[in-house]
């Protein structure tokens, strides 16, 4: 996974429960259960600005990205940029102008 939640760690070391989280930042304990797990696919930027201000934590304290991609799906995106940043070929090599 690329994304990973620290939520759990940071309510632990703040004694404060996720039921207790969810009543101050109005969201249901499912969508918090969603987020800690780290299956949740997005979250608004609203929302974990509440979570850092109740917590008083910074966003890196409950988000870290390890560097890799999620799944394969994002390869064909990839490609896309690289061609467009190098006029790249299939393979990532730059192709030379035809001028």
């Amino acid at each position: 996974m690329a994304i990973h939640i620290h939520l759990d760690n940071i309510l632990r070391e703040r004694q404060m429960t996720s039921k207790e989280l969810c009543r101050l930042v109005n969201i249901t304990e499912a969508n918090l259960s969603i987020l800690r797990s780290g299956k949740a696919k997005g979250v608004r930027f609203t929302t974990l600005n509440k979570i850092c201000h109740y917590l008083q934590c910074d966003v890196g304290d409950i988000l870290t990205c390890d560097g890799e991609l999620e799944d394969d799906s994002d390869a064909d995106v990839q490609e896309k940029y690289r061609k467009k940043d190098g006029d790249s070929d299939h393979e990532g090599n730059v192709m030379e102008d035809d001028r």
